[in-house]
């Protein structure tokens, strides 16, 4: 898109007025380099418009990143669009799953949330660990000529005239573009500079993970059980190996971070009755703060939300990466079908924007109520909480939103 003439007048932190000669507005500018931000430009620069992803981390941070101990599930939709974007990611890296299956407190018999039974045979998804996500999308990246990467500095302000924004670094370079998304994640600072609010909740938990082996085989099935306070999960990996997602509060959480391997493996046999067998520790243990949040807007002038920065789930829904592509692909088509309308030639115009922040709102609302409904029902300790989510469970089988987020919504949307 034709730059004015002279270069860019942008308004510094202090609103004086200053021009950024000679740079170039890009068309996009996206704040956060995680899969999402990262599928994001892959899919705009395949619609041939400029690309500068900018994000804090240091570039040897991105392009190997750490092993976090988080399983990622992926339905077959988000599946098919990381490998239309260009994101590749080996088949043996992946895990299936056959079945996904809920407990109510110590019952023998759970409930079959879904099932691969007549349907494709690689499972109703896939698990694959985070940082393998990660890498394989900043790989992707990399060789892209419309897609400039920006590392190691963080965003300071946002600035903007009637066309454009401009994101502010913290070494006070000015990134102008047509449009600015935050992909920085459910904490994100872009979307806070924006002056979009957002409802987000602490919820005081903390979520460990780590990976196990184990005696007898996991059938490719999750098992999640629900105590009170406390919610455990087992993912199925290659082998008789398993991720245990385990939601405690803090004092739970500290008494076993304070264990040995060995004495970890024991207590987490216990808690997870023995439905694998005898556990051992493979690698260390992860401790994650859990926090959720929902944007109350996902669009302002010329800035859009996607990701985590629009909708942070809590992982009893072991939907929030999906949920993340599902933005990107409304943000994408909303784009693209504004420009084919020839109503706007202008990414960041308020038409494409609109339509974007109306279609993917109007999907995740429900789950936002779903989910805080799910986790309200079972963190209630009252003896009559049992009967209850007995009743709910039953009942969430045919009631829209609840069905939407136990049996894959995303991936038939």
């Amino acid at each position: 898109m034709p730059q004015p003439a002279g270069g860019i007048a942008i308004k510094d932190v202090v609103g004086q007025d200053v021009v950024a000669e000679n740079v170039a507005t890009r068309d996009v500018a996206i704040v956060g380099a995680g899969p999402v931000g990262l599928c994001l430009a892959l899919e705009l620069a395949a619609l041939g418009l400029t690309v500068t992803v900018i994000d804090r981390a240091p570039w040897e941070a991105l392009a190997s990143p750490d092993d976090d101990g988080r399983e990622i599930a992926l339905t077959h939709a988000s599946r098919r669009q990381l490998a239309a974007a260009g994101i590749a990611i080996p088949e043996d890296r992946m895990a299936p799953i056959r079945e996904a299956r809920l407990y109510n407190g110590d019952p023998p018999h759970g409930m079959t949330l879904a099932s691969a039974r007549g349907e494709a045979q690689d499972g109703i998804g896939q698990l694959v660990a985070n940082h393998l996500i990660r890498r394989a999308a900043f790989e992707a990246v990399r060789d892209v000529d419309r897609i400039e990467l920006i590392t190691g500095h963080g965003v300071q302000a946002l600035n903007g005239g009637a066309d454009w924004r401009s994101v502010r670094l913290d070494d006070q370079r000015d990134i102008p573009a047509r449009l600015v998304v935050a992909a920085d994640g459910r904490l994100s600072v872009t979307r806070r500079l924006a002056g979009l609010s957002a409802q987000i909740h602490d919820t005081g938990q903390r979520l460990l993970v780590r990976r196990m082996a184990h005696e007898r085989p996991h059938r490719q099935t999750t098992w999640s059980w629900f105590h009170g306070e406390r919610g455990l999960a087992l993912l199925p990996l290659a082998g008789d190996t398993a991720s245990l997602v385990m939601t405690l509060p803090p004092e739970d959480a500290e008494r076993l971070e304070a264990m040995s391997p060995t004495a970890f493996a024991a207590e987490a046999t216990r808690l997870y009755r023995g439905c694998v067998g005898e556990m051992t520790c493979l690698d260390a243990l992860h401790d994650y703060p859990l926090t959720v949040s929902h944007a109350d807007r996902l669009v302002a002038d010329r800035v859009a939300l996607v990701g985590d920065a629009a909708l942070g789930l809590h992982p009893v829904t072991a939907h929030g990466f999906n949920v993340g592509l599902a933005s990107v692909r409304r943000l994408v088509e909303a784009l693209a079908l504004a420009s084919h309308a020839g109503t706007t030639a202008d990414v960041g115009a308020a038409a494409g924007l609109a339509s974007y922040a109306r279609h993917h709102q109007r999907a995740i609302v429900p789950l936002w109520h779903a989910s805080r409904a799910l986790v309200a029902l079972y963190g209630d300790t009252r003896p009559p909480a049992r009967l209850a989510r007995h009743l709910a469970l039953g009942a969430a089988r045919r009631i829209a939103p609840l069905q939407w987020l136990m049996e894959g919504y995303l991936a038939r949307h």
